[in-house]
C-alpha cells in the first residue's frame, strides 16, 4: 500500500483508521510473569522487534529508559533484498524491524516487550498496521537466545489466555539470523520529521498513550 518516501497516503484517511484500531488501552496491561526484573549491574543487550512502520516502532522505543540506541532496518530476509524499495514489494521476507540496544539494569527485556505489545503496534493484525500492508509490516519477535524465546512465548501465552486483546495474537516468534540497518534517511525519522502527515497520524496518537500509561519509564 505504501509507495515511495512519503507514503502517499491521505492523513484523514489514515487518522480514521488510526482510531479504529482495536488495541486495548494500556491501563492495566498486564506485566510479564517471568523476567520483568533488572539486572544487578549495567550491561548492553539487543532486542529485534518488528511491528509495522519502523519510523513508529523506533519513536516509541527511543523514549524508554535504559534503551540506549535505536536503528530502523529490515530482518527475516537476506542481503541482497536489504533495501527499502525492494522490502517494500513484499516478496524478501524481510519486516521493517528496530534493533534496541539497552541497558539490562535499568529495563528488562521484557519491559520492552510490554511496550511493544501495548503500545507500540497492534500485534493481532497479520501482515499489516494500519494503512501498511504486506508481510513487511508483520509482528515478529526476532529472538538472540533462548531466554529471548522463552519470555516472548510465555507472554505471548499470558495474553492470549488473558484476553487482553479481542482477537488472538499473531507476531512471529522467531530467531534472529541478522539485522540489516534500514538506509540513512529512515533514521531518527520522526525526530527529524515530527509534522509528517504519517507521523502526525500514526506515531502521535502512540505517543500520547506511552506518556499517558507509563510516564516512569520514559527519559525526561
Amino acid at each position: 500500500m505504501r509507495n515511495g518516501f512519503y507514503r502517499g497516503i491521505v492523513l484523514a484517511s489514515l487518522t480514521a483508521l488510526v482510531a479504529l484500531s482495536p488495541v486495548r488501552a494500556s491501563e492495566g496491561f498486564p506485566d510479564p510473569a517471568t523476567g520483568i526484573e533488572h539486572s544487578a549491574t549495567k550491561g548492553k543487550q539487543v532486542a529485534v522487534l518488528a511491528g509495522g512502520c519502523f519510523w513508529c516502532t523506533e519513536g516509541v522505543m527511543e523514549q524508554l529508559i535504559g534503551v540506549n540506541h535505536v536503528i530502523s532496518g529490515y530482518s527475516g530476509g537476506d542481503a541482497n533484498g536489504a533495501h527499502y524499495e525492494i522490502v517494500g514489494s513484499g516478496k524478501t521476507n524481510h519486516a521493517e524491524a528496530i534493533e534496541i540496544t539497552f541497558d539490562p539494569s535499568k529495563i528488562s527485556y521484557s519491559e520492552i516487550l510490554k511496550v511493544f505489545f501495548s503500545v507500540a503496534h497492534d500485534p493481532t493484525t497479520k501482515d499489516y498496521q494500519g494503512p501498511d500492508h504486506g508481510r513487511q509490516y508483520r509482528s515478529a519477535i526476532f529472538y538472540k537466545t533462548p531466554e529471548q524465546k522463552s519470555i516472548a512465548e510465555a507472554y505471548i501465552k499470558q495474553l492470549d489466555e488473558g484476553k487482553i486483546f479481542p482477537r488472538p495474537i499473531v507476531t512471529e516468534v522467531t530467531p534472529l539470523v541478522k539485522f540489516y540497518p534500514a538506509e540513512e534517511y529512515h533514521q531518527d525519522f520522526i525526530r527529524n520529521n515530527p509534522n509528517h502527515p504519517y507521523v502526525v497520524a500514526n506515531y502521535r496518537p502512540k505517543l500520547a498513550k506511552l506518556k499517558q500509561y507509563y510516564p516512569a519509564m520514559l527519559k525526561k
